[in-house]
C-alpha cells in the first residue's frame, strides 16, 4: 500500500490549524474528521459543530478497509472523494423517473437504486439533499456509517437532527451549515487513515 504524501501547503495549513484549535483530547478518527473538516473550510467552529460518536466513526473505517462501498447523494461529493471510486445515482435518469413515478424527491428516488446495487453495510455520504437522509432512515439501509451534513436553512438541520435520533452510525453537525466539501473532507479523513489509525 502507498502511503499518501501530503503537499506542503496541506502541512502548512494543519501547522496554522493546530495552533488555533487544540483537537487533542478528541478520540483518534473524531479529531481526524474534525481536522480535515476544519482544513477544508477554514471554518475553526466544525471544532464543536460536529455530532458523531468514535464506535460510528469505528465502524465507518472498518467497514472502508474492508472495501465497502460508499455511495453518494451528488456527483460534487463524489468528486470530492480522492481515493476511492463511488456510488452516485443523482444524475441518472432511471432516479427522475422513479421519482415522478412514485411521486418522491429525486435524491430519495436515487437513493433507492442505490440500495438496490450496494445492499447493506456501505458508507453513505449526503452533503447537499435533506431528503437522501430522509430515505436513508426510511428505507433502513444498514449502514456502515452514514455521513449527513447537507447545508441550508430549510429541512437540513431537522434531516440531521433526525438522523441522530435514528440511532444509526453517523456524522453529522448541528448548525446549518456543511455541504459537499464538508461530506467529502470526512469520508477522505477516513480513507487516509486507513493505513493505520492517526
Amino acid at each position: 500500500m502507498t502511503v499518501r504524501q501530503p503537499h506542503p501547503i496541506e502541512v502548512r495549513s494543519y501547522e496554522i490549524l493546530r495552533s488555533r484549535v487544540d483537537l487533542s483530547p478528541m478520540p483518534p478518527l473524531w479529531r481526524a474528521v474534525a481536522e480535515r473538516v476544519i482544513h477544508a473550510t477554514a471554518d475553526l467552529e466544525y471544532a464543536v459543530d460536529l455530532a458523531t460518536r468514535e464506535e460510528s466513526l469505528e465502524r465507518g473505517w472498518d467497514a472502508l478497509r474492508a472495501g465497502a462501498p460508499i455511495v453518494t447523494d451528488e456527483g460534487m461529493v463524489a468528486a470530492g472523494i480522492s481515493a476511492r471510486e463511488t456510488v452516485c445515482h443523482a444524475a441518472d435518469p432511471a432516479a427522475g423517473r422513479m421519482a415522478r413515478a412514485a411521486g418522491i424527491a429525486a435524491p430519495a428516488a436515487a437513493v433507492r437504486l442505490a440500495y438496490a446495487e450496494v445492499g447493506p453495510g456501505a458508507v453513505w455520504v449526503v452533503g447537499s439533499a435533506p431528503e437522501a437522509i430522509t430515505e436513508i432512515i426510511a428505507r433502513r439501509v444498514s449502514p456502515a456509517l452514514v455521513i449527513g451534513v447537507p447545508a441550508g436553512f430549510a429541512d437540513a438541520c431537522e434531516a440531521k437532527e433526525a438522523l441522530r435520533a435514528a440511532g444509526l452510525p453517523q456524522l453529522s453537525n448541528v448548525s446549518e451549515k456543511g455541504g459537499s466539501v464538508v461530506a467529502a473532507a470526512a469520508v477522505n479523513a477516513l480513507l487516509y487513515a486507513e493505513a493505520g489509525r492517526p
